[in-house]
């Protein structure tokens, strides 16, 4: 039974892990005291060694590109310093294991049409903090590799959605905002972004497999897209909520929802994923009335 240290598990994806594996008796899984900070090298050092894990599987990040346009040195601190202490823990502790890092499609930044869908060889191009910060962060997980044979595998997921998601992403925010319409608590102005952008999406719950399958199966210094290989606008996937909304909602542009470094198309070729046996299994139907369901939820814990 292999030992999981889960680094990041209170985040959306963690929380998804930790139910996945709830139901796989073949994994046993750790995580760190909720006031682990992944910025103090001592608590990191601390938490690894006393793990003994088997894999490590490290979310733990600053995740929102928003949130890196405005606070950059903190994005950095935690996911470039953060993901170095990691991997330094790992190395003084003698970890024997496989370390999975979750960095980002968005590293890749804006690929022209003709390089689409992207694989793994598209050379880097990161347009934000966050993706900057990822990338970076790719480097201390490699350097590793080649320095000291740490085995590590670098994940970069698209898209993914799904229950649970926080509200500052656009798919869970448009849920809380349809389901604080339809209870009357809110104008049917639906405010929204840039629907125009092309992305792919995949369930969180396909996404955690996919992550064990590169513990069991990746390659030591792997890079793999976690993707659907489907491109679909942000206008389409709106459209495709308020049906399962029933609701009728009013889209008006915010403003403050652009961002100028938008890439337009961000679409994934998942063929070295597809090559050790995974495949998405959620359909995108599926994943949003999940979604519209747990915000309904979250309303009415909201409002007893």
């Amino acid at each position: 039974m292999p030992r999981l240290l889960l680094l990041g598990h209170g985040g959306f994806v963690g929380r998804h892990v930790i139910e996945a594996a709830a139901l796989n008796p073949n994994v046993e899984v750790n995580v760190p005291p909720d006031d682990f900070d992944i910025r103090d090298t001592q608590s990191v050092s601390r938490v690894v060694a006393a793990a003994r894990a088997d894999w490590i599987l490290h979310l733990a990040a600053q995740s929102s590109v928003a949130a890196s346009l405005q606070r950059p040195i903190e994005t950095y601190q935690v996911n470039v310093i953060g993901t170095a202490n990691v991997v330094s823990a790992a190395l003084e502790s003698g970890f024997a294991g496989r370390l999975l890092f979750v960095s980002s499609a968005d590293v890749y930044g804006s690929v022209n049409a003709a390089q689409l869908p992207i694989r793994e060889s598209q050379p880097a191009a990161p347009r934000n903090p966050y993706a900057a910060s990822k990338l970076a962060a790719e480097a201390v997980c490699l350097e590793a590799v080649h320095r000291s044979g740490l085995d590590v595998l670098i994940a970069r997921p698209f898209n993914h959605i799904g229950p649970g998601q926080d509200a500052r992403f656009a798919v869970a925010g448009f849920a809380a905002q349809i389901a604080a319409i339809a209870a009357g608590e809110r104008a049917s102005t639906l405010a929204v972004g840039d629907l125009s952008v092309e992305r792919d999406f995949t369930d969180v719950r396909d996404v955690v497999r996919a992550y064990f399958a590169l513990f069991e199966q990746g390659e030591c210094g792997g890079v793999y897209n976690v993707c659907s290989g489907n491109g679909l606008r942000l206008e389409h996937v709106l459209q495709q909520l308020v049906l399962a909304a029933q609701t009728e909602v009013r889209i008006e542009v915010d403003r403050m929802r652009l961002r100028s470094s938008e890439t337009p198309r961000l679409v994934g070729d998942n063929a070295k994923l597809r090559a050790l046996g995974w495949r998405p299994q959620i359909s995108l139907s599926q994943t949003l009335d999940d979604v519209y369901q747990q915000a309904l939820g979250a309303r009415a814990a909201m409002n007893p």
